[in-house]
């Protein structure tokens, strides 16, 4: 209701501009009941983050693809253990590890490049 009574006035409203009071009088800010909440945002960066890996993952081996589509559920929402994935293919850690280090590289090579 404020924020149209302001919009009559002016043009531009601020996220800084009050739009209420809380329970103790105090004026609450549009920033205020944006900002309250930051695991939405979290969230939603998280997935355009997926989705820039889901675009260059194409550029890895299928090996490295596997390794990181199994360590970081980028698929089935399944995180697994470095451990786990060595078992599941017949290799040790340590060379899951190594699979993983390389194909990491190779990923924020590409992003990077993007930017």
């Amino acid at each position: 209701m404020h924020l149209r009574n302001i919009k009559k006035v002016k043009q531009e409203v601020s996220i800084y501009d009050p739009i209420g009071y809380d329970k103790e009088g105090n004026e609450i800010s549009l920033l205020d009941v944006l900002t309250v909440d930051n695991e939405i945002f979290d969230l939603v960066e998280a997935k355009l983050q997926e989705e820039k890996v889901r675009n260059k993952i194409g550029v890895l081996s299928p090996r490295e693809r596997q390794v990181i589509e199994m360590r970081y559920g980028l698929f089935n929402g399944l995180k697994e253990t470095q451990r786990e994935i060595a078992r599941k293919l017949g290799i040790s850690r340590s060379y899951v590890s190594r699979i993983e280090k390389r194909a990491l590289k190779k990923l924020i090579r590409e992003i990077s490049v993007e930017m």
